[in-house]
């Protein structure tokens, strides 16, 4: 069986990339592997994790294009190019047109922090969905990885963990918990899912198949 070649699309820090580039090197991700990373900046020090885990970097700058449109143009070539089977986006803060849902339908999967359908969509990124739920005064939060459709945030779940929110908790306390106890375990096990062959989506429902002995 070919294994899944994957394409990690990052734009800063790289901390679900190392994720799973540990999971990778730790056997983890069954029948795949990491195959690219591709930012959105060029100084993104994502791109220095992948140099040290021996993975091809490319960049394709956001602002090299005068659109979200042609930059996904852009990025669906290189990917088609590298012969990619799974797209991961990995704290990659750029919304892509329906260009790439077209060309890698249900093989997009992404990991949002927070319990989706709460504090997601349009605006919804980085410190603000944490700013947000605690704004509104939740008790758990937690990491969601789903498909990626058209509609930002709005795919089909593949996981979800939640997170307790504690007493004086900050939006940076907060999403350093729900990064080490939800999104660095969830997306690691979702990916591997994947290039086992083990997700199927129905509707609005993905549906996991017993691994097979």
């Amino acid at each position: 069986m070919k294994k899944t070649r994957i394409a990690v699309l990052v734009s800063g820090g790289g901390t679900n990339l190392q994720a799973l580039i540990n999971a990778q090197q730790r056997g983890e991700i069954i029948n795949g592997e990491i195959a690219a990373v591709i930012s959105s900046k060029e100084d993104a020090y994502a791109l220095e994790r992948a140099a040290k885990a021996g993975i091809p970097g490319f960049v394709i700058p956001r602002k090299a294009y005068a659109s979200n449109r042609e930059m996904t143009v852009a990025v669906v070539e290189k990917l088609r190019e590298l012969d990619i089977d799974l797209i991961v986006l990995a704290g990659c803060m750029v919304i892509f047109t329906n260009e790439m849902t077209d060309a890698y339908p249900n093989a997009i999967i992404n990991v949002h922090p927070a319990l989706i359908p709460s504090f997601c969509g349009k605006g919804y990124y980085g410190l603000h969905v944490h700013e947000a739920a605690l704004a509104y005064g939740v008790k758990v939060s937690g990491a969601t990885v789903h498909f990626v459709s058209e509609e930002c945030d709005g795919g089909p779940i593949i996981a979800q963990k939640s997170v307790p929110v504690l007493e004086g908790d900050t939006p940076e306390t907060l999403q350093q918990r729900i990064m080490e106890q939800a999104e660095w375990i969830l997306l690691p096990e979702a990916v591997s899912l994947f290039c086992q062959g083990r997700l199927s989506v129905e509707g609005r429902t993905v549906h996991i198949k017993e691994a097979r002995n």
